[in-house]
């Protein structure tokens, strides 16, 4: 009779700890922004990260020590698994809204809404200001007759057109009156 493998958890209960300490740490950064969350925060996600990177090497070693024990012993069917199971792409899960069916147009629009207020608003924020930018300032200045000139004078010969279909070539060949109605149309848009 064959016994089934015992497989080790990837990760142990000191983990989650560490994951519980960070998610706590982020919730109270998000819910009081003071320096002492935010070093508090600054502390804690490195420490958590170097816990789970060395937990993971250290799986990962264990997992090719396996593989490397299959090999010697020529146990061929557990080295191709170990091998497919390194192989695997990840998928994620898609964690959307798991409620009933909505097919009424408005009710999407709520249940939308409702998800992406939760989601984004910050409890004791009532309002964001909004800056504005004008519309009607430029905001790159126009280019100069002569950075036009210098422009038209590095464009490369025997290039395929851009999406105007006008080679380099004509462009460079044309005269001053082209040139400058080109200049004014750019400065106008």
């Amino acid at each position: 009779m064959h016994d089934l493998k015992q497989h080790k958890p990837r990760f142990e209960e000191e983990f989650w700890g560490y994951l519980d300490q960070k998610k706590q740490a982020k919730i109270q950064w998000v819910q009081d922004p003071s320096l002492i969350n935010v070093d508090n925060l600054n502390n804690v996600r490195p420490e958590a990260i170097k816990h789970f990177r060395n937990k993971m090497k250290a799986y990962l070693k264990a997992k090719i020590e396996d593989l490397e024990n299959n090999s010697k012993i020529k146990n061929i069917r557990d080295l191709y698994r170990g091998v497919s199971d390194f192989k695997k792409v990840y998928q994620s899960r898609n964690d959307g809204v798991k409620d009933d069916l909505v097919v009424e147009f408005h009710s999407i629009l709520a249940r939308w809404r409702n998800l992406f207020s939760h989601l984004l608003n910050i409890h004791g924020v009532n309002e964001v200001l909004q800056t504005e930018i004008p519309t009607t300032e430029s905001l790159v200045p126009k280019p100069s007759t002569f950075e036009f000139e210098l422009a038209i004078e590095k464009l490369k010969r025997h290039k395929s057109p851009g999406i105007d279909q006008n080679p380099a070539e004509l462009i460079k060949a044309e005269g001053r009156k082209i040139r400058s109605e080109i200049h004014t149309l750019i400065n106008f848009i």
